[in-house]
This record gives structure tokens, C-alpha cells and sequence, in this order.
């Protein structure tokens, strides 16, 4: 495993948790961390701008308490993703917090993150990168970023088109550096084929959706039980890239989800967040995995039965 020094030993399972638009927040990431992967937000999450100084404070000072309580535990750092956009009016702001509290790890999405890269780098963090293209890859290596996410067909929210299958290989060809695959993964068995495939970690969202520390509705936790893999719909209506939906969100909203409209980039709007409101607020992202997803426990417990799956999956293969 290609893994740098702040996540080596400090791991329990090869997982970070994916940030999620409203759904992610300081209860799901502390609990995240607190058992064993790394968890991560969207500054755009905290609103108003000044609320995120509050969520970086916290969960900072709390995961400190619980290094120095628990020593012996693998307590993981956390991360915070920025949206680089010209549309996100507050992301100097927004990195200027991160680099204030020495966020860890900084998950970057859409635009090269130059900017962003430089700003970590001033005090050791770590920026990883969202791609779903070879080009978008070899961009976010030329900006000098540490690792690349790849975000493989299926995953929840933005995903591109390619099989996990014939990305994690074509980029492996080009970087022996650190790979997170996205796209599918609600299982330690999962997890393992992600390795098994090349890639160092696991990014995993939707199955923490339905979690008990998610700040998602009740009833989008229980569309994610009730969902299958044939419930997904792929658009880029609701924000001008395309992404995975549930389709009892989009049917709830009065559209047909068999008969959506085209969009486009330009309608991208990160700035007032009313756009993306909308989009994640009323229309629900989910990925393919949703099928394995038949409970909403505390997120520790779900870590517990990757773990057990991850382990189960070992032993069968040898």
C-alpha cells in the first residue's frame, strides 16, 4: 500500500468516509474517526461561513481528547472538502480555516486544486483529489496533489462512467502513488477488491447515510433501506455534472426520472448554496450499493461489520 505517514498505523480499516452534502457533519466524522477511518465534511456544509471555525474547533479538540484517553486506539484523522468552482465565493475563506486549525487532509472536487495544494502543503497537510477521467488525473498530479480519488461508475452523487475495473489500472500505469476508489463499496468484501484492484483505500459514502449519527432526514435514511442498485438514476440535471440519485426523491419532487432533461456546467452554483439546496436537499444522492444497505445503525457499528466482512473476505480468498 502506497500510504503516507499520517495515515499509516493510524487506520483501522483501509476506509474514508466520503464527504456528503447536508448529510455529513461533526457527529458523523467524530464517529467516523473515533472508529478507526478517516472522516470527512464539505466546508459548504457549515452555515454560515463562520460556523465552520466552530466544526474545525471541535472536532480538533475532540479527537485530541481521544488520542490522549484512548492512546492504544487507531484513532484516524479527518478531512475537509472544498469545492473549487469560481461559483464557491467563499473557498479562500474556507481554506484559509482549514490551514488556521491544520486540517489534516483537505478532499478537493471539480477544478484543478492548485491553490488548494499549496495552502496545505504550507504546514504538512494532505490534498487529495477527486477525478473521473485520466485527463482530470493527470491535472491533479501536475497541481501536486497526494493522492487521487477515483470516482468510478456508481458511486453516489458525482460519478463519472468508468469501471473501477479499467481506471484503477490505466492510472496505476502512470502514479504508484496513493489511490482512493469510489463507486459502489458498502462491504468489507468490498473494501478488499478495491485493494485487490490496485487502489490503497476505500472511499466509502452512501452506507453512512443511513447511519445514526447522519444529519439526513429520517426518510431519506429509509429510501437508502428500501433502495436497490435499479433505483439509481444518473443526470446531470440537478447540478450540471452528472451524479447518481435516488429515484423515489425525484418522482417525490413531480419529475419523471425516465424522462429528465439535459443541463450543463455553466449552471453550477456554489455561491448563495441555494442551488445545491435543491439539489441535495430534495433530491436525495445515493450510490449503486444501496442494496446492501438494510439498517441505520451508530456508524461505529457499521465500521465493526466492515471489519468483520473485510476479515471474513481475507480468510475465504485464502
Amino acid at each position: 500500500m502506497s500510504l503516507p505517514p499520517l495515515l499509516r498505523d493510524h487506520l483501522r480499516l483501509p476506509v474514508i468516509g466520503a464527504p456528503m452534502f447536508i448529510v455529513s457533519g461533526p457527529e458523523l466524522v467524530l464517529a467516523q474517526c473515533r472508529a478507526g477511518i478517516v472522516g470527512s465534511f464539505p466546508a459548504l456544509n457549515a452555515r454560515p461561513p463562520e460556523l465552520l471555525d466552530t466544526w474545525l474547533t471541535r472536532i480538533s479538540k475532540e479527537l485530541e481528547v481521544m488520542k490522549a484517553t484512548y492512546p492504544a486506539a487507531r484513532i484516524a484523522p479527518f478531512a475537509v472538502n472544498q469545492i473549487v468552482h469560481t461559483s464557491n465565493v467563499r473557498l479562500q475563506h474556507d481554506i484559509d480555516l482549514c490551514v488556521k486549525h491544520r486540517v489534516p487532509i483537505m478532499i478537493t472536487s471539480l477544478r484543478a486544486p492548485d491553490a488548494v495544494v499549496a495552502a496545505a502543503h504550507s504546514y504538512g497537510g494532505l490534498v487529495f483529489h477527486d477525478v473521473t477521467t485520466l485527463a482530470h488525473a493527470k491535472r491533479a498530479l501536475a497541481a501536486g496533489v497526494d493522492g487521487l480519488i477515483l470516482v468510478a461508475t456508481g458511486a453516489g452523487g458525482h460519478a463519472g462512467r468508468l469501471s473501477p475495473f479499467a481506471f484503477v489500472p490505466e492510472v496505476r500505469a502512470f502514479y504508484d502513488g496513493t489511490i482512493i476508489l469510489s463507486g459502489s463499496i458498502a462491504s468489507g468484501g468490498a473494501i478488499l477488491a478495491a485493494l485487490a484492484l490496485g487502489a490503497d483505500l476505500a472511499y466509502v459514502g452512501t452506507r453512512f447515510i443511513a447511519s445514526e449519527e447522519a444529519n439526513a432526514p429520517a426518510a431519506y435514511k429509509e429510501m437508502i433501506i428500501d433502495s436497490r442498485a435499479e433505483d439509481i438514476v444518473y443526470t446531470n440535471l440537478f447540478t450540471g455534472v452528472h451524479g447518481n440519485y435516488l429515484k423515489g426523491s425525484i418522482v417525490a419532487a413531480g419529475m419523471d426520472p425516465d424522462n429528465l432533461p439535459e443541463s450543463d456546467k455553466s449552471k453550477m452554483d456554489f455561491g448563495s448554496g441555494s442551488a445545491k439546496a435543491k439539489a441535495w436537499r430534495d433530491i436525495w444522492g445515493a450510490g449503486q450499493g444501496v442494496g446492501q444497505v438494510t439498517s441505520a445503525p451508530p456508524a461505529g457499528e457499521i465500521v465493526d461489520q466492515f471489519e468483520r466482512e473485510y476479515t471474513a473476505a481475507r480468510t475465504a480468498l485464502r
